[in-house]
């Protein structure tokens, strides 16, 4: 039986450590790398070889779905599941638009993530019930709860992060870009969405759960 070799990409060692123990004790599976920041992963991935990698969205330096994007542009072959404490219907269908082979919660059970690993290794995708709905509803383009489909990643992590509370500065820190450039991605948000100012945007986003009520100021 060949072995599955994992890169595993988090900010938080105690993450990091408990995916090793759990994926190098089963039995094909193991993880041979591991990086905390969005750059070390393309580093890693660029100088090493991984049958897959398991990544993080929340990164200090870049956001997931910018480092899963350049992953697939340099390596368009290389396999990626997206392993975020988000809930699928948050980021799920966009990690999969942006290349992901599949989407965890970090809350799914162990045996779950192991399955989702050994199917996407035999060239499957690997997708929940939720958001085998919202493609669903997507393709029927019947619901209205995709509305904040239509944004960019920028545009909708600037929409998360507001609803969460954090000031324009603190959203242009956690992005790694100035505020300027913020006010732009909030600027298109707004009239993309068809509202007038924060209060409606986070009104949306708390009524769609897009943000989670622990993550708020």
């Amino acid at each position: 039986m060949e072995m599955i070799s994992i890169l595993v990409v988090d900010d938080h060692a105690l993450i990091r450590k408990g995916l090793k123990q759990l994926l190098d004790d089963t039995e094909d599976i193991r993880v041979t790398g591991e990086a905390e920041t969005g750059l070390q992963a393309l580093q890693m991935a660029h100088d090493n070889r991984y049958d897959l990698i398991l990544l993080d969205i929340a990164l200090p330096d870049k956001n997931g779905i910018d480092v899963l994007k350049q992953l697939k542009q340099e390596q368009p072959d290389i396999k990626v599941i997206v392993l975020s404490m988000y809930p699928e219907d948050q980021y799920g269908v966009r990690s999969l638009k942006a290349g992901a082979s599949g989407y965890l919660n970090k809350q799914s059970a162990p045996d779950q993530l192991i399955g989702a690993i050994q199917q996407v290794i035999s060239g499957k995708k690997y997708i929940g019930e939720i958001m085998a709905e919202q493609l669903l509803n997507s393709m029927i383009g019947n619901s209205e709860e995709l509305m904040h489909q239509t944004l960019s990643n920028r545009e909708y992590q600037t929409l998360c992060l507001i609803a969460s509370g954090k000031t324009l500065t603190e959203i242009a820190e956690s992005m790694t870009l100035s505020p300027k450039t913020v006010s732009v991605y909030r600027a298109r948000m707004l009239e993309k969405m068809g509202f007038k100012n924060n209060a409606e945007a986070i009104h949306y986003a708390i009524s769609y759960h897009l943000v989670d009520a622990s993550q708020m100021k």
